[in-house]
């Protein structure tokens, strides 16, 4: 099957090698915040730092991945080793998961059920429309792609659990933000630059159910994407299940008549079998 690189998913607005933010949408709690633990918040950040399709990773590629110095990177990186958060096979070898981080990932996976009880609707639903269907957390101002589900046997878009992409620009980030209850997307500090944004996708939420970017409102031309909200009770906040292709392979008129209606209607299907009330009620 041929698969495109993750770099067709993502246009202009793409930042490949950017730091990976320490906050979740708010200012800097290092300098607002006394009682935060800066470096807690680094060693996380080297963790957060791995990609399902990496080969382990060296010191040079973590400090450009976190943005952290390489001496700063070098203490971390030791003490993950310790703690068994992070594995090294020797001098010139590359730094790997661990064991602990492996474990911790199990139970959070564990804790998290209704990915699991999605995960058979949307690979039928991959099948059936030949997109590539995601689940996307938001990570402060960024969508964290949790789970990918490919069509079997079909060329799409390829991305891995892990690669992120903008809140603004995203169909998946304007789901998350519609769903939003008011009095959490005041707090977040960039939200007078997502109002307009947000308004646009509570409008297709109310009068069609999903959400596709405008095409002069999207962070990439190389692929289109359509989005639902689903509210996780275990986020406290509504995530993004997506479908999405090349711009040939899924047109407007497809995802309007489509494959929005069909991601719709799963994600309804999901709600009755976990018994969640819909995202938009959740917002009031």
């Amino acid at each position: 099957m041929e698969q495109r690189s993750a770099d067709n998913w993502t246009g202009p607005g793409r930042d490949r090698a950017a730091p990976l933010p320490m906050t979740a949408g708010h200012a800097d709690p290092c300098e607002t915040d006394r009682k935060f633990a800066n470096t807690l918040a680094r060693g996380l950040g080297v963790l957060r730092a791995f990609r399902a399709s990496d080969n382990g990773l060296t010191h040079a590629e973590i400090a450009e991945r976190t943005g952290l110095p390489k001496p700063t990177v070098s203490r971390l990186t030791y003490t993950l080793c310790a703690l068994g958060y992070l594995a090294h096979g020797g001098r010139n070898d590359r730094f790997r998961l661990g064991p602990a981080a492996v474990t911790l990932g199990s139970v959070a996976g564990l804790s998290v059920g209704f990915v699991e009880q999605a995960s058979d609707l949307m690979q039928s639903l991959a099948d059936r429309t030949g997109t590539l269907a995601v689940i996307a957390v938001r990570d402060g101002a960024r969508m964290l792609l949790a789970r990918t589900w490919r069509p079997t046997g079909r060329s799409t878009v390829w991305l891995e659990p892990g690669h992120k992409t903008p809140v603004l620009g995203s169909s998946s980030g304007m789901a998350v933000i519609a769903a939003m209850e008011d009095d959490r997307f005041a707090a977040l500090d960039n939200a007078a630059a997502l109002a307009s944004f947000r308004a646009e996708g509570a409008y297709q939420l109310d009068h069609q159910g999903f959400l596709i970017v405008p095409r002069d409102q999207s962070y990439t031309r190389t692929v289109n994407a359509v989005s639902v909200p689903y509210y996780a009770e275990e986020f406290c906040e509504s995530v993004a299940f997506t479908c999405g292709a090349s711009p040939r392979d899924l047109t407007t008129a497809r995802m309007l008549d489509e494959v929005g209606p069909a991601l719709r209607d799963t994600v309804r299907a999901l709600e009755r079998e976990t018994g969640h009330a819909s995202a938009r009620m959740q917002r009031g």
